[in-house]
């Protein structure tokens, strides 16, 4: 039997790193159509969840690793186009019968112990549809935005600490 012995710390989540702390730096939006606080969830959403899936520590100055970002894209777009309906003056117009809300953050890495690791300007992004006969935006924005948030936390989680 050999025995390996490495200096990469492992976890269950997949997170690699010697790292023992993470600096998070605010996310900024520079979007026109996302709540006015956008950028503030989404920093904190961050936070918690290299809180929660690693054994780093949250600090706000001098991590051994740190992470910024700007949210960049929030868009909605009208998917599945639906004919008009009727004649005359009883014409129901076309419209969307979907419609696709789509969020993109640009993210800026480094790793101070392995810089190789490190990346800038580098986009996370993902979408989610809702049915416009049935809901309207404002009803199920909420849970959009945690769908594609859980989406993109997953992917910059693996894209900077976990190596699958």
């Amino acid at each position: 039997m050999i025995l390996l012995n490495g200096c990469i710390k492992y976890s269950l989540s997949g997170a690699s790193t010697n790292a023992k702390s993470i600096q998070v730096d605010q996310f900024y939006n520079n979007t026109e159509l996302s709540p006015a606080n956008l950028g503030q969830t989404v920093t904190n959403r961050v936070k918690d969840y290299y809180q929660q899936n690693s054994s780093l520590r949250v600090v706000p100055a001098n991590g051994e690793l740190q992470i910024e970002g700007t949210i960049v894209t929030y868009a909605t777009a009208p998917i599945a186009p639906q004919a008009s309906q009727g004649t005359g003056t009883n014409v129901t117009p076309n419209y969307g019968a979907q419609t696709r809300l789509t969020i993109a953050v640009k993210v800026n890495y480094v790793d101070t112990l392995e810089p190789k690791n490190s990346f800038k300007d580098r986009t996370f992004s993902f979408y989610a549809d809702f049915d416009n006969s049935t809901s309207e935006f404002f009803s199920v924005q909420e849970s959009l935005e945690k769908k594609i948030f859980d989406q993109i936390m997953i992917d910059i989680f693996n894209a900077t600490i976990a190596t699958w």
